[in-house]
C-alpha cells in the first residue's frame, strides 16, 4: 500500500480527533449496564449513538432491535452502519454497547458514569470494555466519509447489545436476521494487550454453575436441631474447586491462561439475621474450560460429586447451568482476517502480531459457530470489570487506523 494512503488516513484521524473524543465522553456518560446484572440496558446509549452517527458523521444507520420485556423500552438495540467499498464482501468491526455494573463505588477514584479525561486516559465504567472498540469502529467508518474515499472491502460496523450476558439479544439476534454473509470477515475489538501484538483466534468453553444446598433452618443457639446449609455449601465448594482442577488439568499453550479455570464467584444472600442457621445456600462457579473437554462430561462430574456430598451430610445439593457456551472451532492462524490484521499492524506500527486463545468470552465465538472468520484484537491495558477502568486516547485513534487499513488492503 502506498505511504500517501497511510498518511491520508492519519490526517483524517487528526481532523476528527476533537469531535470523536467529545462524542465518546457523551456516550460513556449514559449508563448501559446489562439488565441481567440489574441495569437498565443499552437503549438510551444506542439512541444517542444513532443520533451522533447521522448528524456528526453523515453515516447511514439501520437498527435491528431485539424484544426484551425486562427493560423499560421493551427493546435491546443493535446498530449497523455500512460503508460501501470496491468489493461487496464485508469486513465487520463488531463492538458491544452493554457494560457490567460499577461494583464497589468506594474503590473508584471518580464517578464511574461521569467519564474523566485525564493525562491521556479516559476513566469510566465501559471505557475499555467495550467503549474503546465502539468509538474506534465509529472513527474508522467516519474516516472514509470524511476523506471521501472508498475502502477495498465494504466496511460494516455493528454495535450490539447483551455481550456481557450471552449475546442472545445482540450477535445471535443479528445472525438470525441474516445481517452477516457467508464470506464476511469479522474483527472484534474486545481483547488485546498494551502493544497491540495479540490476535485472539480461540476461546474456551464457558460454564456458569448455580449450586443450591438445602439443609434445615433453625435458631443459631440450637444447631443440633437443624442442618447448616451454608457450612455444607462452603465445604462442598472448596472440595469441588480442588477436584475440578485436579481432574481437568490439561495444559494448552495457545491459551492464556493455558489451563481450565474453575472460580467460585457470586454468593446469594441466605438469611438476613445473624442468629439463624440458614436452610438454603446458593453460590456460583464461573468455569472456563479448554475445548478438549466436553461440558456434558464436566457437568456429570459436578452432579455426581453433589449427590455424593449431599448424602454424606444429609443435605440436598442441586446443580444448574446458569449459562453455557461450548467453544466452537478456532479461527485459523492463516485465515484472511488474521492476515489482514497482521499486514495492517505491520504497516501501521511495525508490529509482528502473534495469535493466542483466551478464557474470556467475546462476540467472536458466535461468529465462529456460524462459520465466519473472526479475530479479536485491540490495544488495551486489560482493565475491564475493574474499578477505575480506563482506556488511552491514543489507542482509540491508533486502533481506528488499523481497522481502516485492514479494509483498504488488497
Amino acid at each position: 500500500m502506498p505511504q500517501p494512503v497511510v498518511e491520508n488516513i492519519r490526517r483524517g484521524i487528526e481532523e476528527l480527533r476533537g469531535r470523536i473524543l467529545d462524542d465518546y465522553l457523551k456516550i460513556l456518560s449514559v449508563p448501559a449496564v446489562n439488565p441481567s446484572m440489574g441495569g437498565e440496558g443499552e437503549y438510551r446509549r444506542a439512541e444517542l449513538i444513532e443520533t451522533l452517527l447521522k448528524n456528526n458523521y453523515g453515516l447511514d444507520v439501520e437498527r435491528f432491535d431485539a424484544e426484551d420485556e425486562r427493560v423499560k423500552e421493551g427493546l435491546r438495540p443493535n446498530i449497523v452502519s455500512i460503508i460501501e467499498g470496491e468489493e461487496k464482501r464485508r469486513l465487520w468491526i463488531v463492538a458491544h454497547l452493554d457494560t457490567v455494573p460499577e461494583g464497589d463505588r468506594s474503590l473508584w477514584e471518580t464517578d464511574p458514569f461521569k467519564p474523566l479525561l485525564k493525562d491521556g486516559k479516559i476513566i469510566a465504567r465501559g471505557a475499555e470494555d467495550n467503549g474503546q472498540g465502539v468509538i474506534s469502529a465509529i472513527l474508522a467508518a467516519a474516516l472514509f466519509k470524511h476523506l471521501k474515499i472508498k475502502p477495498k472491502l465494504t466496511l460494516g460496523v455493528a454495535l450490539v447489545s447483551d455481550e456481557e450476558a450471552g449475546s442472545d439479544y445482540g450477535i445471535n439476534h443479528l445472525i438470525k436476521q441474516g445481517v452477516f454473509r457467508e464470506k464476511d470477515l469479522v474483527i472484534v475489538p474486545d481483547y488485546g494487550d498494551p502493544e497491540g501484538k495479540t490476535i485472539e483466534i480461540a476461546e474456551k468453553s464457558i460454564l456458569w454453575l448455580k449450586i443450591k444446598t438445602r439443609g434445615v433452618q433453625t435458631h443459631a443457639s440450637t444447631p443440633h436441631k437443624g442442618l447448616n446449609a451454608h457450612r455444607v455449601g462452603m465445604r462442598f465448594a472448596t472440595e469441588l474447586d480442588a477436584a475440578l482442577h485436579e481432574k481437568y488439568s490439561a495444559y494448552d499453550q495457545l491459551f492464556d491462561p493455558p489451563t481450565s479455570t474453575f472460580e467460585p464467584t457470586k454468593k446469594e444472600a441466605n438469611i438476613e439475621n445473624v442468629n439463624t442457621i440458614p436452610g438454603t445456600d446458593v453460590l456460583y462457579f464461573d468455569c472456563r474450560i479448554l475445548p478438549q473437554y466436553h461440558l456434558d462430561e464436566v457437568l456429570e462430574t459436578v452432579r455426581r460429586a453433589a449427590d455424593s456430598y449431599g448424602r454424606l451430610y444429609g443435605a440436598g445439593i442441586e446443580v444448574e447451568e446458569a449459562m453455557r457456551f461450548d467453544a466452537p472451532p478456532p479461527t485459523s492462524p492463516d485465515s484472511e482476517v488474521v492476515r489482514r490484521l497482521r499486514k495492517a499492524l505491520k504497516l501501521s506500527r511495525g508490529v509482528e502480531a502473534e495469535v493466542k486463545g483466551i478464557g474470556g468470552g467475546t462476540c467472536a465465538a458466535h461468529f465462529r459457530r456460524a462459520g465466519l472468520e473472526a479475530a479479536v484484537w485491540s490495544t488495551i491495558d486489560l482493565t475491564a470489570h475493574q474499578p477505575n477502568e480506563y482506556c488511552w486516547v491514543e489507542n482509540i485513534l491508533k486502533d481506528a487506523e488499523v481497522f481502516a487499513l485492514a479494509a483498504m488492503l488488497e
